[in-house]
């Protein structure tokens, strides 16, 4: 199927090289089962992961799939790379070639990055409207002060691509840590804020995206499937 949604009776008729007129019928005889259900609308909307059957023979069956991974530094954000270990070469799954990366960090980040193969579950996740926050735990050379606080709350202008980043939360744990927020994901966003204040970043980890927090049980390269209730976060 070219679309990840169709309707019903085109999805049958390119599956199966079945005419439309002749797929309406075979709903209406109840030929056609769309997640263990009869199906007998037409109109009907279906998607890459809605099981499908006709007369028993399955059409389509594909399930989600949703990761947590603890990404160590040194390996990449990608699907193939020539010099890095990726992150699916971290995963033991027969499916992980299906998978995306929501979220990348970059090769001296560590923590938590989540892979999925469901698109409009990571549009979600990832689109700035919905404002889903990133906490970073930072490692600092120099020492931070209060007014590091009111500055990323506010956003910062990069002049190089004329924006202005959202407002962030910046919360020092010691003289140098801090854990950040942020509601966007800008090329080195934070370290370029960081050096604002010409203060470099030494140590970089995502601790949690939204609600989906890194299991500590984890160690880096390790991964696990999310449970039901930490999708629905």
């Amino acid at each position: 199927m070219e679309s990840k949604r169709a309707r019903l009776d085109r999805f049958i008729s390119v599956k199966t090289g079945i005419n439309r007129k002749h797929v309406r019928l075979m709903l209406a005889k109840g030929r056609v089962k769309v997640d263990g259900e009869l199906a007998r609308d037409i109109d009907q909307i279906v998607d890459e992961f809605t099981h499908v059957s006709l007369d028993g023979r399955i059409l389509q069956a594909n399930e989600p799939s949703y990761l947590m991974l603890h990404k160590p530094v040194g390996v990449v954000s990608a699907t193939v790379d020539d010099k890095h270990k990726t992150v699916i070469d971290l995963i033991d799954r027969e499916d992980k070639e299906s998978l995306h990366i929501v979220g990348r960090l970059d090769l001296n980040t560590s923590g938590l990055v989540l892979l999925t193969n469901d698109g409009r579950w990571s549009k979600r996740l990832m689109d700035p409207e919905h404002k889903v926050g990133k906490l970073y735990r930072v490692q600092l050379k120099n020492p931070l002060t209060e007014e590091y606080i009111s500055e990323f709350a506010k956003g910062m202008y990069f002049e190089f691509e004329d924006i202005t980043t959202l407002p962030a939360q910046l919360e020092i744990v010691d003289n140098h840590t801090a854990l950040v927020t942020l509601y966007e994901g800008r090329y080195h966003q934070i370290k370029r804020m960081f050096g604002r204040f010409r203060n470099p970043v030494i140590g970089l980890h995502r601790i949690s995206v939204g609600n989906i927090v890194l299991d500590n049980s984890l160690k880096p390269g390790e991964s696990r499937a999310l449970t039901r209730e930490e999708i629905s976060l």
